[in-house]
């Protein structure tokens, strides 16, 4: 098994047969403290977010598995915190990630604070952001994804119809426990020689936000909420 990539929430290993193995870790992205699915950097650690997170990775990809969704995920190990997936690759340099919005929070308020109302609702909003640290993530239109080679159209709209069924699936699991979905981040990639594209990374409390009676649940609580 060896080292191929350390990110930020989790380390990514080579394995033998040529899939992978993701290794779950404490850490989550934010800002001074506190948490933020949409930032840059480590904001905090969490004792034991990594297996609750991976807990609730298992339970969604699953569920995918179910509706024949398709994914990355081939199993997972709570007591190791990790899960094995498929090799997949990343779009364009350095991957993109694809925001589905039902509320006007985040990022999506601060741009669009002169219109929209914070918190205001929002019909499965997608967008699509680049993987960039260094210029602070930026959103990028299908025109563009077109233009500069990194998918085509066609595979736009797989990608738009595959978030939104996602998104859709973990709104509905968490509405069962009373529970409200704002926003949730994803990452897609392509797998085999038919190059489809997939899920990849993660569903868990670290990428989405949630409310419970009008109160942000932290990412350890959802995930103990939601597994309970």
């Amino acid at each position: 098994m060896k080292l191929v990539y350390k990110g930020k929430t989790k380390d990514v290993y080579a394995l033998e047969d040529g899939n992978y193995l993701l290794k779950f870790k404490d850490d989550v992205t934010g800002v001074d403290g506190k948490f933020d699915p949409g930032a840059n950097t480590v904001g905090l650690t969490i004792e034991g977010i990594g297996r609750s997170g991976l807990r609730l990775t298992q339970m969604f990809f699953e569920k995918l598995r179910e509706q024949e969704i398709p994914s990355h995920y081939i199993s997972a190990d709570i007591n190791q915190a990790s899960m094995t997936v498929k090799p997949a690759t990343i779009f364009g340099k350095g991957g993109l990630e694809v925001i589905c919005r039902y509320r006007a929070v985040g990022s999506f308020y601060r741009r669009y604070g002169m219109y929209a109302t914070e918190g205001q609702p929002l019909d499965a909003f997608v967008e699509v952001t680049l993987k960039d640290d260094a210029r602070e993530d930026p959103p990028i239109s299908e025109d563009a994804l077109a233009m500069l080679g990194i998918l085509t159209k066609d595979e736009y709209a797989v990608l738009k119809g595959l978030t939104i069924k996602i998104a859709g699936l973990v709104k509905d699991e968490l509405t069962k426990k009373g529970i409200e979905l704002y926003d949730i981040k994803l990452e897609f990639g392509r797998v085999g020689q038919e190059r489809q594209i997939v899920l990849i990374d993660e569903i868990s409390g670290g990428n989405m936000r949630a409310y419970k009676d009008g109160t942000y649940i932290e990412p350890l609580k959802l995930e103990q909420l939601m597994l309970q």
